[in-house]
């Protein structure tokens, strides 16, 4: 996918980096919210309706083109402010919705107050819910990424969006190494590498698998993106399939890349590197989507590449669409309604980061959309899913607070709500 910078100058960002800064940060973000509802008319809720100091969620409409937009904006100053990557039922497989995906969440962690559905998936049955690209969930890896966009939270606690590219190694006893991939389908000729948190076995057929175990025995911790870690080969199968316990991990590789994989046997030493570029050491939170839609306060225009591609050309048509967004004060949380008649048409990607752009978003990347696309704010879906309800969906993004669990907040009335 090509994409060129949009020519248009971002209007405040002249402003940004002078010596008043937060003044005119302030005044552009006020300017820009009065524009959105010049253009969009009155929210239908005021910031004065949400129980959470710093909060604010609206739902913007346009009668040319149909249009229903909802917004939330979430003053990244709020005491305990987190965005956390969450995976239906903790694992790498496995989808639901949104609502049953936060009424999991683990209080503890802080308080759910909004939240969108998350990353592209597989859908087929043998891995369904399986992350088309990288996802971390509280530090520990569930999945490689792919080279796509991703949104993650770097170490310092500071959002980032961008490519990602793996760089995830097995360095052999002879010094060659082997790329691999994370808990995804293994190729003919891939090599794939499979903890517990897949399942209960490899899903695999045929090739070899060496089954890995830390030298000094014990239960694996979590992977953790951009680090090395040296494992002890406890055994070499000639099959698929695999059996995943917590005490191992598995490492698939397909019939094609034998003659590629240097012969091993039960004591060798290996080591697993999952490097990055950029490197994401010490992210807690990171998850895939695109394209990335604002850059450094520039709207990033797509342009669709030669040749057949539905997933190419449907970023030109309208849809439902979801994205996450965030200027130095704010975060934003945004879903567009689509594919109803009578209610909204959907967004071309275009349009979708021109709006963005209004909002006074600095960053935004687009995450997956049409009968995924869901909201939620304060104990209820916000907007009206174009399959009449909520879809089931691999992954999503929680924004939390430290504030006590209400009925607003605990997931209780959950519903459709415009």
């Amino acid at each position: 996918m090509a994409m060129n910078v949009e020519s248009d100058l971002d209007p405040c960002r002249a402003k940004r980096d002078g010596g008043a800064g937060s003044r005119w940060r302030g005044l552009c973000v006020a300017l820009s919210l009065v524009a959105v509802n010049l253009v969009f008319g009155q929210p239908a809720l005021s910031a004065a309706a949400s129980a959470v100091p710093g909060l604010f969620y609206t739902n913007f409409h346009s009668a040319d083109p149909l249009w229903s937009i909802h917004v939330v904006r979430i003053d990244r100053t709020i005491p305990g402010v987190e965005i956390h990557s969450v995976h239906a039922g903790n694992h790498v497989l496995g989808m639901a919705t949104l609502t049953a995906q936060i009424e999991r969440f683990d209080r503890a962690r802080g308080t759910p107050v909004a939240a969108v559905n998350g990353d592209f998936y597989q859908r087929d049955r043998d891995y369904a819910g399986d992350p088309r690209g990288l996802q971390i969930v509280e530090g520990g890896l569930l999945h490689s990424p792919s080279g796509g966009a991703s949104v993650w939270i770097d170490a310092a606690g500071q959002p980032q969006t961008g490519t990602v590219a793996s760089r995830f190694q097995i360095l052999w006893p002879d010094g060659k190494a082997t790329a691999f991939g994370l808990n995804g389908p293994r190729a003919a000729g891939g090599v794939e590498l499979y903890t517990a948190a897949l399942g209960a076995s490899t899903r695999t057929a045929g090739g070899r698998e060496l089954i890995l175990e830390l030298p000094e025995g014990g239960a694996w911790p979590p992977l953790r993106i951009g680090v090395t870690n040296t494992v002890r080969v406890r055994a070499v199968r000639a099959a698929g399939d695999t059996p995943l316990t917590p005490d191992t991990v598995v490492l698939s590789v397909g019939p094609g890349a034998i003659s590629a994989v240097p012969p091993v046997a039960a004591g060798a030493v290996l080591r697993i590197s999952t490097a990055t570029t950029p490197d994401l050491r010490g992210a807690q939170t990171a998850i895939s989507g695109g394209p990335v839609l604002m850059h450094r306060g520039w709207r990033q225009r797509i342009t669709q590449p030669a040749g057949e591609s539905y997933e190419f050309s449907s970023m030109l048509e309208r849809h439902p669409r979801t994205a996450i967004g965030w200027n130095r004060e704010y975060y934003f949380l945004v879903e567009v309604d689509g594919r109803q008649k009578n209610l909204s048409v959907g967004m071309t990607l275009n349009e979708l980061s021109k709006f963005l752009a209004k909002l006074g978003c600095e960053e935004a990347m687009n995450l997956d959309g049409g009968g995924s696309a869901t909201l939620w704010c304060e104990g209820a879906v916000r907007n009206h899913p174009c399959d009449g309800g909520e879809r089931g969906i691999a992954n999503a993004l929680i924004v939390t607070c430290q504030q006590p669990a209400t009925a607003a907040t605990s997931g209780a009335g959950v519903g459709l709500n415009n």
